[in-house]
């Protein structure tokens, strides 16, 4: 049968379940030692971006299958929902109250300034100019705006007898903006996240169009299951990451920052497939979509998880955090407002996310 002959080359979904079992039986003698805990670590890291990978193929197959925008938006909400997974697991294991806004500040540096910017680069070397719809740049760039200074600016203005009530207030704002938002991306003005390329022009007349036969449910069940094996592994991977972080005296950011980029991975290298295929319109959608459902529904999933498990947020971005989330958005603005990325935009960005690394150790 087809689908088993399929489902017996998912060898990242193989190797988690062996990869589990065995670093479980394990794991009380790996984190005794420092070197236990960086193998520990460095294999449920790698393994667990192995996974990422397999959420990403099976995203794309069903972008190739329900068409954009659909492809993107199931992408990255998989990548939130793995963000938010780890991220709550994270936040049981250290009680940290700032690990959520790190993690939310690092992905949007990931996706804006690096996804984006390496893939404008990438592009921009292969094609010069690469073409997109600029009424979508401008439709995610002023959602971010908004949605970041709602729940990570303002709060530093409430008083604290009303944070709470501010925050359940959000959870309520961002779940109807959201929807809003994806009712207006997938229906009403669907337009605004498309780009028609000539060869997309040729398909839909039926010139040069190769129609493959993709069944969705089984892509479907295993993005799922890849999504699930991500989780179980960031469980343990949140001993191993935090006695390491501890031992060599590195701030938990750099922890927020892992979760980050494992979130991002799928988005990351489906971004650089697209730039190579002059697809900027699919990277716009990813980077700056990606950042919009992180805060979208990031931030309402961690404040009902923190509410009922009586556990402390903080959601207000430091002065350095602002600084760099306002330089982001302002130079987003000005270079992603003409409908054309070049090499120029995409390395000012990549330096933006060079000096975000920076920081990092200060």
């Amino acid at each position: 049968m087809q689908i088993l002959k399929d489902f017996s080359k998912e060898y990242s979904l193989f190797l988690a379940v062996i990869t589990y079992f065995i670093i479980s039986y394990f794991e009380h003698t790996l984190v005794q030692t420092t070197v236990g805990n960086i193998i520990g670590f460095g294999v449920l890291f790698t393994v667990i971006m192995y996974a990422a990978m397999s959420v990403a193929h099976h995203a794309e197959m069903l972008a190739e299958k329900f068409g954009e925008p659909y492809g993107t938006l199931i992408l990255t909400i998989s990548a939130v929902v793995v963000e938010i997974i780890i991220i709550v697991i994270m936040m049981l294991h250290e009680h940290n109250p700032v690990l959520a806004r790190d993690t939310i500040y690092a992905a949007i540096m990931l996706d804006i300034n690096a996804l984006l910017g390496l893939a404008a680069i990438i592009g921009g070397i292969k094609y010069g100019e690469q073409p997109y719809n600029v009424d979508s740049s401008n439709s995610y760039l002023s959602m971010l705006l908004v949605a970041i200074g709602i729940a990570m600016v303002m709060p530093h203005f409430i008083d604290a007898a009303h944070i709470d009530m501010y925050m359940m207030f959000n959870v309520i704002m961002f779940v109807l903006l959201y929807i809003t938002f994806t009712k207006i991306q997938v229906s009403s003005h669907k337009y605004f996240f498309e780009y028609n390329t000539e060869e997309s022009e040729a398909c839909k007349e039926g010139e040069d169009c190769e129609v493959h036969e993709i069944n969705g449910w089984y892509h479907s069940a295993n993005l799922v299951l890849a999504i699930i094996a991500i989780g179980v592994l960031s469980e343990i991977l949140a001993v191993f990451m935090s006695n390491t972080l501890q031992t060599y005296g590195l701030p938990l950011a750099i922890g927020a920052v892992g979760v980050a980029v494992i979130s991002a991975a799928p988005e990351l290298i489906t971004a650089v497939r697209a730039a190579i295929d002059n697809r900027m319109q699919t990277v716009i959608n990813i980077a700056l979509g990606a950042s919009l459902a992180t805060v979208l529904l990031t931030i309402p999933a961690v404040i009902l998880v923190t509410r009922y498990m009586d556990m402390g947020l903080d959601l207000a971005v430091t002065p350095i955090q602002g600084v760099m989330l306002g330089l982001t958005l302002l130079v987003s603005i000005v270079n992603f407002n003409d409908g054309e990325t070049n090499v120029l935009e995409g390395f000012l960005h990549v330096i933006l996310f060079v000096v975000f690394v920076f920081l990092l150790f200060m």
